[in-house]
């Protein structure tokens, strides 16, 4: 039993933050509920994160981890939930899958990660069949509660979330109880798991803007009648600003409708691919300045992974000719953390099942594992907002 549980089993409620958190998430890498396929390597990713021998290791070092993010400079937390995409999924792995390419890459990746100030805070446990629990009976809440919080009591399980973007949203809220200096950094899933980041954001950094490279809009008001999705949360998180043009939206390429249509229907502004193709310094000035314009006081770098182009980039759900290049990438989130400060960022949409070759796989990865190294650069250094 985690010691958050026993805290909320001995006090019959949730007692702090931190207590909720250990309840709340599971050990990096094991948010996808696994018992049989799969499991046994789901297990040596943890061993290896955790420096640890078992499974019973892996939760006290999981535990120790969380005792540690008072004194974060940022917050890598899991959310591997792919139910809010649309064409094809495999995103859900992309957690598991990214920690992994980045062990590989450097075996002193946890250690490294440490001296930074970067706490790796574990994964949200996601019901695949879930995804915000406004969309739940009440049936179904108790439930997957019972599910999710088997070692709780009733009293204590109450009003616990239970779909995997509610409890992001209640994790976020919690760390930024715990250490609101702490820059969250998500690794999705598909592009919904960017919703509970801009709600929490609106509540701790009410003057902060989006700067999203994706080849797509995601500014539908519904799709299906379903209110948050990948296509719809860049349209409800731009009614959390203060301004709409603090949403900025890079590498725009597949639409329906073009830039002028958005910008004037949305208010949001806009830098589509050929755009930045083919002039990207003025590009990444006009973005930077723009932005300083609206006065927004630091930056969600929300990264889709379909806004890069698939030469680097072809593991993904719904990859488009035309995109943006790494360097591009690299560069404009450096700039955005140094010049105006990053107050969050996520990686989504990377889909390692997706690619259509073993080596295009691998250089997906690697071009993710580039975009967080660089996104880490920027917190670690980069200006406080």
């Amino acid at each position: 039993m985690r010691s958050g549980q026993r805290g909320l089993h001995e006090y019959g409620e949730v007692v702090d933050a931190l207590t909720e958190l250990g309840a709340l998430l599971r050990p990096a890498g094991m948010g996808v509920h696994l018992v049989s396929t799969g499991r046994n390597e789901q297990l040596e990713l943890a061993r290896r994160l955790y420096r640890a021998q078992d499974e019973r290791g892996v939760q006290s070092a999981f535990e120790r981890t969380l005792e540690t993010v008072r004194q974060a400079r940022g917050v890598v937390l899991g959310v591997p939930s792919d139910v809010g995409a649309g064409y094809r999924r495999g995103s859900n792995v992309a957690p598991m899958a990214l920690r992994q390419a980045l062990l590989d890459e450097d075996s002193d990746w946890p250690a490294r990660a440490a001296e930074l100030g970067i706490v790796d805070v574990g994964d949200v446990p996601c019901v695949p069949q879930l995804l915000l629990d406004e969309m739940c009976s009440a049936a179904q809440l108790d439930a997957s509660r019972r599910a999710l919080y088997p070692t709780l009591p009733a009293s204590s399980r109450e009003g616990l979330p239970v779909a995997p973007l509610s409890i992001a949203e209640r994790a976020l809220q919690r760390i930024a109880e715990l250490n609101p200096r702490a820059v969250p950094i998500v690794l999705g899933g598909d592009h919904s798991v960017a919703w509970p980041v801009a709600r929490v954001l609106a509540r701790t950094h009410p003057d902060f803007g989006i700067v999203q490279p994706d080849a797509h809009t995601d500014l539908l008001e519904e799709r299906l009648g379903v209110r948050i999705c990948f296509a719809t949360w860049s349209r409800h998180a731009a009614s959390l600003l203060r301004r709409p043009d603090r949403l900025v939206q890079v590498g725009v390429r597949a639409s329906r409708h073009d830039r002028a249509y958005w910008e004037a229907h949305t208010g949001v502004r806009q830098f589509w691919a050929d755009q930045c193709l083919s002039d990207p310094n003025a590009a990444l000035d006009a973005i930077v300045s723009h932005l300083r314009e609206t006065g927004a006081r630091g930056v969600y770098f929300s990264n889709d992974i379909d806004g890069t182009d698939p030469a680097f980039a072809a593991s993904t759900g719904t990859p488009e000719p035309g995109g943006l290049t790494p360097p591009f990438v690299e560069t404009l989130v450096r700039r955005l953390g140094h010049e105006i400060g990053l107050v969050a960022a996520d990686l989504v949409e990377v889909a390692p099942p997706l690619g259509p070759t073993p080596e295009q796989t691998a250089r997906t990865l690697r071009t993710a594992t580039g975009y967080l190294r660089a996104t880490l650069d920027a917190i670690v250094r980069g200006r406080t907002p």
